[in-house]
């Protein structure tokens, strides 16, 4: 299929890839409406992506060659125990072939590549979207103009408009738990009672009643920092609402809920990481309600879903950077084999729809496992851990996301 119009609502890691999928595969005219005025890669910390996918992602020309990653090895299991240590005790390691990138440098990697064809227009709040006619949507902007166009894409994140337009009933479900996240820079590890556990392509997991930590090593802006994303139960007050999607941003947090971290820190984890945790400075602290959704259809009609847009999934599956760009690749390799716009959008429902709910699925049974009825994790060994893993994965074929099909 050749020409036509496509507007790409959201600008981030999805639209970008979006935008330059659709453009690389034959659209007349792409342009992307960003509701950001200001820097986008000032956003988010770390996020990490499977090997396996990176090759794919690279070879289809979703992950542009040059966008500096950190490379992951191994990933340890640690439990809190005074006569180990101050890093605690390692109870299980497993093989973790991933590589960490930061949010920023993904992005900007990702929007460098966008063809000079696309218009990126920042600043463009779109209130909402709808069918044009007998074929095509259109997009309202804040301003009050109408748009026209023959497809449009919702790469506009969890709170997506283009969703609310496909799927008005798919609501966000509350996990029952919190993450709470920040970055450091990775020199400041260099502090007296470090530890083996440090090392740089480790992940280290620190296990305790009713959650998890998972700390490793991202690259930075300004050299390597150290990203950390712990889950636990939600803590009383703070003025942290649950029951809609939201979150205290960098720098937002009130002093009780800092102060809670703090004294969870300090209860739960082994001194080491406790201390290195506490090295965040606030301004790079925030706390957010875990979510997920299921959209079904993700695409009808003219409007087509891709990213967090679509399926809103757990971040313990470390799929969600992969699984947009993944939904890049599918709707650039249907556009190319498409002889229309029904053609298109029905061999993208068939391809990711699927695909979204195995991932909140796996999720759903990690975040159970590894927060809300956590094991008794200093009483098991290696095999005990492994085979409790291969509980979780329930056949899949682990984390990370899967592959795409051929």
């Amino acid at each position: 299929m050749r020409g036509g119009s496509i507007a790409v609502v959201g600008g981030s890691i999805a639209g970008c890839a979006v935008a330059t999928a659709a453009a690389r595969a034959g659209a007349g005219e792409v342009v992307v409406l960003e509701r950001t005025r200001g820097r986008l890669e000032d956003r988010g910390v770390g996020l990490c992506i499977h090997n396996e996918r990176a090759v794919e992602l690279g070879a289809s020309g979703a992950l542009p060659a040059g966008i500096t990653a950190h490379r992951l090895e191994r990933r340890r299991w640690v439990v809190r125990d005074d006569a180990s240590g101050p890093g605690g005790r390692v109870v299980w390691e497993q093989p973790f072939p991933f590589h960490s990138y930061h949010w920023g440098l993904l992005w900007r990697g990702l929007r460098e590549s966008v063809p000079d064809s696309v218009v990126y227009r920042q600043g463009e709040t779109v209130t909402g979207v709808g069918a044009a006619g007998s074929a095509g949507a259109e997009v309202r902007l804040a301003g009050g103009s109408v748009e026209r166009f023959d497809l449009v894409v919702g790469a506009d994140g969890y709170r997506s408009v283009v969703r609310e337009a496909l799927c008005p009933r798919s609501r966000p479900h509350y996990a029952g738990y919190v993450c709470w996240r920040g970055n450091f820079d990775a020199a400041l590890l260099a502090v007296p009672g470090g530890d083996a556990d440090s090392v740089p392509e480790a992940v280290t997991t620190v296990c305790f009643a009713g959650g998890t930590c998972v700390v490793y090593r991202i690259p930075g802006p300004d050299g390597p920092r150290v990203n950390w994303v712990l889950y636990a139960p939600p803590p009383r007050g703070g003025g942290l609402r649950l029951d809609d999607p939201t979150s205290f941003p960098p720098g937002g947090l009130t002093p009780e809920l800092a102060g809670h971290l703090r004294a969870l820190l300090d209860r739960e984890f082994p001194p080491y990481w406790g201390r290195a945790l506490a090295l965040t400075a606030p301004a790079d602290t925030f706390v957010q309600p875990i979510y997920d959704l299921e959209t079904a259809p993700t695409a009808a009609g003219r409007l087509l879903l891709a990213g967090d847009a679509a399926t809103v999934v757990r971040p313990h599956n470390t799929s969600g950077a992969a699984k947009a760009l993944q939904d890049a690749t599918a709707l650039a390799d249907g556009w190319r084999r498409a002889g229309s716009f029904e053609e298109l959008l029905h061999g993208y429902e068939e391809s990711r729809g699927a695909a979204g709910r195995e991932l909140v699925a796996l999720a759903r049974r990690l975040g159970r496992a590894q927060v809300e009825e956590t094991p008794s994790w200093a009483a098991m060994n290696g095999g005990e851990m492994a085979a409790w893993w291969q509980g979780q994965l329930a056949g899949a074929p682990g984390i990370g996301g899967q592959a795409m099909a051929p």
